[in-house]
């Protein structure tokens, strides 16, 4: 029975600056070599070239949507009516990136679905992580968020050398123009032309608000927030700034001054992402350019990322086959 009201979609890269992203989605493996090994977990199916690398990212799926899920929301989601299909495509030369697709629908989230690629290390350190940050905000809010929200407090949880690189990329923005106004981005309800500076923007002030309060604060903000579209009174209630635009100043003075840990008092209750101790961190070069496939909705394209996120539609509207 078609019950779809609506699609939420989001592909989010968490591949390094100055790397193209290949999007993921589940035609793009017709060229390359074919997936063989498939791993069952309570939440995930994992389809990857070799049944070891299947296991290890059906367990570091299990492992990251338990602890993160309790790191941002205080308890562990319940199991999903259906598992997640994730399909991996893993090689040392790709850049790392992912998509998750899940449907809304009068309150629920379903329809779940996975592509990720890159090295192993990488896809365990950083990939992964992002994208079950983003099942669990699904489950959560239930409703599509901000993009600078969602991608920003995404980004916090993948490896440090990443999360260095998206500060790198910042600097750069803002001292060539490309930053983004506060009460524009904060306004943004799809992705700009422009979408790197997004990324590396709502990174910063996700990490900047998580490190004055913790991940359970930022959550109960972002859905403060969400609830009257009222940013200003969110942030005057949770972090004593009166607006958008002040905080926007407080931001910029404090990315100005090299990003300074806060006073203990006030960084206490923020605890580092959950780590998964199944392999160990390595590097991986610099992946070859391929071109994004073809995908409905709207979509933001840079040399970095390519993202799409396509926002609730009435029944009319949604895509045949959206079941429940």
């Amino acid at each position: 029975m078609n019950r779809g009201r609506g699609v939420g979609r989001r592909v989010a890269g968490t591949g390094s600056i100055g790397r193209c992203l290949a999007v993921v989605l589940a035609c793009v493996w017709g060229g390359g070599h074919a997936l063989g090994a498939g791993y069952r977990t309570a939440n995930f199916l994992v389809d990857a070239p070799t049944e070891e690398l299947a296991r290890k990212i059906g367990d570091a799926s299990e492992h990251y949507r338990h602890t993160l899920a309790i790191e941002w929301l205080g308890q562990p989601l319940p199991r999903w009516s259906r598992p997640c299909p994730i399909t991996a495509q893993v090689a040392p030369h790709l850049g790392a990136g992912g998509a998750t697709s899940f449907v809304f629908d009068k309150g629920e989230v379903f329809n779940w679905t996975m592509t990720i690629q890159g090295s192993e290390e990488r896809i365990i350190d950083s990939v992964l992580p992002h994208e079950i940050t983003h099942t669990i905000f699904a489950s959560h809010f239930r409703r599509p968020l901000p993009r600078w929200a969602d991608e920003g407090a995404c980004t916090t949880v993948e490896h440090p050398v990443e999360r260095a690189r998206q500060h790198r990329m910042l600097i750069e923005f803002l001292t060539t123009g490309r930053g983004i106004a506060f009460p524009e981005m904060f306004a943004m309800r799809e992705y700009p032309a422009d979408v790197l500076p997004l990324y590396s923007q709502g990174y910063s002030l996700a990490r900047y608000l998580i490190e004055r309060g913790g991940r359970h604060k930022y959550v109960n903000f972002v859905a403060d927030g969400l609830a009257a579209d009222d940013w200003a009174g969110a942030l005057r209630k949770h972090y004593g700034v009166p607006g958008v635009t002040q905080m926007q100043s407080v931001w910029l003075a404090w990315v100005k001054e090299g990003c300074p840990a806060p006073p203990a008092s006030l960084a206490a209750t923020s605890t580092p992402p959950a780590a998964w101790a199944g392999t160990a961190r390595g590097q991986s070069p610099d992946p070859r350019p391929a071109a994004a496939p073809a995908t409905r909705g709207p979509v933001a394209s840079t040399v970095g990322r390519t993202s799409i996120y396509a926002q609730a539609r009435q029944a009319a509207a949604a895509p045949p086959g959206t079941t429940r």
